[in-house]
This record gives C-alpha cells, sequence and structure tokens, in this order.
C-alpha cells in the first residue's frame, strides 16, 4: 500500500515536471527547438514552433509565432518566409556567434538573424507581447535586446511594435502581406511610413501607392475618421530627430488585438478576438470606402462618396478633360478655372473638413501659426494650398504647405473629421465667394424675419386660447389673429430683399432667438408654454394689447448687423 502511494506521488510529479518542461519561454547556447516542441510565452499568449499554412497538403514547414490559445493557431511572424523547409527536420538554435540559425537536418542554413554581437550567455526569449528576442542572459537589463523580431515583421502588427523609420541608420520596418493563405512569402502589398514633409502611413501596391492615410497633423492623421474614442486601443505617432513610427497600445490588456494585411483583398484590417465565439472579429477596414483609393480624382479634384459623381473639382477649378470627366474618367483631374496671378495678388477658399493632399513636395514648419503659414504661402507662387498643424497640443502651431498639384484629397462630412485646407485661388475667384456669402445672408435675413414674426403669433395664440376659446370651439378673436399671424408671415416673405434686411436690423436680442427646433416642439405641443419674451422685432405699429403691459414702443434701440468678409482663420 505503501509502495503503491509513493508510486502515485512519482507518477504525478514527472507528469507535472513533464508539462512544465513543455512550457519553457528560452532556448540557450547549449539548447534547439526541434520540430514537434514549442516555446510558450511566460503568461501564455504566443507559442514558437513550426507549422504548416492552415490550408496547405504540402509538406512544407516554417518557424513561426502564433496564439496559443486561438485553435486555429493564428499566425503573426514567420522566420523562414521565403525558404520553407521540406518535411520535419528543421533545427533552431543560437550559434557562439550571437547569431540565431535555422537549420535543416543540423546542416543547411535555411534563414538566419544579422546579429554580430558576441556574448558570453546569449539567450533567445519569446515574450508574452509575441516579440522574439536574443538578448544576454547576464544584463541585468532584460530589455537591452541584441535581436528582436518586431524588428522584422510579416504581415501582422501587435500593440507595442513599430512599423516606421529609423532616421539614424535608414532601417525601414514595414508590414508585408503573404502571398496567399498557403504561401508566407512576402507579396507586394505592403504598409509603412512615407517620410516626405509631414510624415503618414501608406498603404503600397508594389511601387504604386494604393492608400494614404492623409498627413500627421500633430493629434491624428488626417484622412482617419476620429479613433480617439474608441475601446479598443489607443494610437500613438512618434516623430523626433532619431525616428518616426506609429504603434499602438491596449486599453485593456486582457483583450487582443491586431492589424493584418490581406493581399487578395488589397486591406489592412483590425482584428479583435471574441473569447466567447473563440472567434476573431474585424474591428476596421483600410482602405473603408471608394474614395480611398489614392488619386481616384486626379490632380485638384475632391472626391465625395456622398455625391453622384463621387469627383467633384475643387472650389475654384474646373475639368482639364470635360468630356472625358463627364464619362468618369477623372485621373486628368481639374484645372484652376481663372488663371492664377501672383503678381496683382491671389488668395485662398477653405475647404472644410476634408483628407490633405498626398505628400508630393510639401513643406513643413512645426512652430508656425496660422496667419504666418498664410503669409509665406502667398509670398511663394509655387506654393498651392496650406494647413494648421497642431503639434503643441494647443489648437494651432505648425503649419504644412504644397506646392503643384493636390492630388487624394477626400471629403467628410462630420465635423470632427478631416482638416480645413486653404487652396490658392485667383483673387477674383475669392470675390466672386464673399459675394456669395453676402447674397445668402441677405436672402435668408427676410425669412428669419418672418418666422420670428410667425413664432410670436404663435405664442400668443398658445398661452391665450383658453380665454379665446369658447364652449363651441374657438371664438373669432382666434380665427382672427391666426388668420393675421398667417398674412403677416406671407407678407414678410414677399417683400424684397434689402427691405427684410433693414427689418433684420432692428432686431433687438437676436441671441433670444428661438431655434427651429424648438419652434417645431412648440407646435406640436399641448402643453402650457412660457410666457414669450418681448419680440426682437415687430410688423406693426402697436404691441398686441391683451395680456401685455403699456409700454413705449418707440424706446426700442437699434442693434445694427455689419456683414463681414470671410477670411481664413
Amino acid at each position: 500500500m505503501e509502495m503503491g502511494f509513493y508510486f502515485y506521488i512519482v507518477c504525478c510529479f514527472l507528469i507535472f515536471f513533464s508539462k512544465a518542461s513543455t512550457a519553457i519561454d528560452t532556448i540557450s547556447l547549449s539548447e534547439s527547438l526541434t520540430d514537434g516542441k514549442t516555446l510558450v510565452s511566460n503568461g501564455g499568449s504566443f507559442a514558437l514552433g513550426f507549422f504548416s499554412p492552415y490550408i496547405s497538403n504540402s509538406n512544407n514547414r516554417y518557424l513561426g509565432i502564433w496564439y496559443h490559445n486561438d485553435p486555429n493557431q493564428t499566425v503573426v511572424w514567420v522566420a523562414n518566409r521565403i525558404n520553407p523547409i521540406k518535411g520535419s527536420t528543421g533545427v533552431l538554435k543560437i550559434e557562439s556567434s550571437g547569431k540565431i540559425v535555422l537549420q535543416v537536418q543540423n546542416t543547411t542554413v535555411v534563414w538566419s538573424t544579422n546579429s554580430t554581437a558576441s556574448v558570453e550567455n546569449p539567450v533567445l526569449q519569446l515574450l508574452d507581447s509575441g516579440n522574439l528576442v536574443l538578448r544576454d542572459g547576464k544584463d541585468i537589463n532584460p530589455e537591452n535586446y541584441l535581436w528582436q523580431s518586431f524588428d522584422y515583421p510579416s504581415d501582422t502588427m501587435l500593440p507595442g511594435m513599430k512599423i516606421g523609420v529609423d532616421l539614424r541608420t535608414g532601417f525601414d520596418r514595414r508590414l508585408s502581406a503573404w502571398k496567399n493563405w498557403d504561401d508566407p512569402s512576402p507579396g507586394d502589398l505592403t504598409y509603412g511610413v512615407e517620410l516626405e514633409g509631414s510624415p503618414e502611413m501608406v498603404l503600397m501596391k508594389g511601387l504604386e501607392k494604393y492608400y494614404l492615410t492623409g498627413v500627421w497633423v500633430g493629434n491624428g492623421f488626417s484622412g482617419i475618421r476620429d479613433v480617439r474614442s474608441n475601446p479598443i486601443y489607443d494610437y500613438h505617432f512618434v516623430w523626433n530627430e532619431t525616428e518616426t513610427y506609429y504603434t499602438f497600445s491596449l486599453k485593456n490588456k486582457s483583450v487582443m488585438s491586431r492589424v493584418v494585411l490581406n493581399q487578395s483583398e488589397r486591406v489592412r484590417k483590425r482584428f479583435t478576438w471574441n473569447p466567447e465565439n473563440q472567434t476573431w472579429e474585424m474591428f476596421a477596414m483600410r482602405p473603408s470606402d471608394y474614395c480611398d483609393r489614392y488619386g481616384l480624382c486626379g490632380p485638384n479634384g475632391n472626391c465625395d462618396y456622398n455625391k453622384l459623381p463621387v469627383c467633384q473639382c475643387l472650389t475654384g477649378f474646373r475639368p482639364k478633360w470635360p468630356e472625358r470627366w463627364n464619362s468618369s474618367e477623372y485621373s486628368g483631374g481639374c484645372i484652376h478655372s481663372k488663371p492664377l496671378n501672383c503678381q496683382t495678388g491671389d488668395g485662398f477658399i477653405t475647404i472644410r473638413r476634408v483628407k490633405s493632399p498626398a505628400i508630393t513636395n510639401p513643406w513643413v514648419h512645426k512652430t508656425m501659426n496660422l496667419k504666418e503659414c498664410k503669409a509665406e504661402c502667398l509670398r511663394n507662387c509655387s506654393c498651392m494650398a496650406y494647413i494648421n498643424l497642431d503639434f503643441t497640443g494647443g489648437g494651432g502651431s505648425g503649419c504644412a504647405m504644397w506646392f503643384g498639384d493636390l492630388v487624394d484629397i477626400k471629403q467628410f462630412q462630420s465635423d470632427s473629421d478631416g482638416i480645413d485646407l486653404y487652396i490658392r485661388v485667383s483673387a477674383s475667384e475669392t470675390e466672386l465667394k464673399k459675394k456669395a456669402k453676402v447674397k445668402l445672408a441677405i436672402i435668408l435675413a427676410p425669412v428669419i424675419a418672418a418666422l420670428s414674426g410667425l413664432l410670436l403669433v404663435v405664442c400668443y395664440i398658445r398661452r391665450n386660447r383658453r380665454k379665446l376659446k369658447g364652449e363651441g370651439g374657438f371664438g373669432p378673436v382666434y380665427k382672427g389673429t391666426l388668420a393675421n399671424g398667417q398674412e403677416i408671415a406671407v407678407k414678410r416673405l414677399s417683400k424684397s430683399s434689402g427691405q427684410g434686411l433693414n427689418e433684420f436690423k432692428n432686431e433687438q436680442h437676436p441671441d433670444e432667438r428661438p431655434s427651429m427646433s424648438s419652434v417645431v416642439l412648440m407646435l406640436g405641443s399641448h402643453n402650457e408654454l412660457p410666457s414669450p419674451k418681448q419680440p426682437g422685432f415687430l410688423f406693426y405699429n402697436k404691441p398686441f394689447e391683451v395680456d401685455s403691459s403699456p409700454g413705449n414702443d418707440e424706446s426700442s434701440s437699434r442693434n445694427e448687423i455689419s456683414l463681414s468678409t470671410f477670411e481664413a482663420r
């Protein structure tokens, strides 16, 4: 009985020790990793080992990293992308020179690192971030990496990974898609930082730009809808003298999220893990719509997904080739409606809520304010547009200018998306713009006056309906008053715009004018209304006498309204 008990204890210990020994996260100089064995990160998030693609019927084997708790073992990094191993003869080990090598049958090297740092105790470790690192086991700082897989990404971006450029060495970290689901070798779809002027993220198909995020404006990318309030992750963009890169971090460490390139769909997708369904769910995608396609509307065109056709010429521009443009062939783009004349003076028109143009010959100044930016652009006859940047967090420090054609502009609808773009046009175009705004204000003035007068009548009727209502229905006074109110409105709307503007100028308290939503609510409600305030202006010689206190109608003051020209700010 006693011998049986000890045997049981020994067996349990061996089983436990066997499981613990397989869950190692490091290998040293004297150790190796063969096909069939894995390294598992300390927290159990990731595993490193040999695999074959999901739908592969071949015996091609790759060394890779995948999510350890994902039943599908979703791969996030591959070492020997170009040189697969035939069969299960792969071996991973560390050489005394400090290199990590992947060999076939301990002879032929199919992949290795470029690390040449010679240390006495090199250790290869899989971190819980999914980063495979080589470090000196004797170094007291565990983050002093001699080499790391995060510097050589495959098709997937993980939290904490940098996508960007080391400006001191020129080292460029980019994502590159798998060629297809069965082949992890690099396709021609890549994602990285474009360094010209103010940097931006760019999705490339071969040597051609396919999708751009818009330039970094200090608090975000101009072409990406506001993602700062999303519940999953925070994004960070670093741009200084030594490096420029994009990275993201998770708001909740228990959430799994990744960014991956898809070669066949030509998109960059973000996925989050659903633990209940044990599946990856798409959170966002770029490009997200038709207007995200690079340069779709040609030079000086503006792509608006909510209009037909989606391509519109910028204000102050016309199609370069009208017949082609009308046939939905937009590559020729647009040209100025009226030629520029830098010597006699040009002006600027504001295009609001847009993605900034592509970074073709831009110029950036991180401390110049908007007024200085405008003056600088106006002095340079080659400057075609400028924007305001925000590098100090105060909402207005920094300037970017464009020289030449403006390409890849996209229109947004929400006020929280995009930036204001100030484009150079002929001075005569800016005058037309100002006159149009003044004319619109003149047209709207009598309409506003008439609506305010009608509202006063409605308020009066609603307030006094009980006094005016008889047992058999509304009395003649009520009906007459309503008819009078309608007549007033008709007369005011039919007056000339000039006379309407004069009445608009006589308004005493424009700040107390009710909104149209509140007017609709009043008209549809049967509740008692609050006492109306003194009207801003009246359409008659004497005020109503019912429920009114006597007063001097000639003692009201005038509130003159001036119409100013509109300047970019």
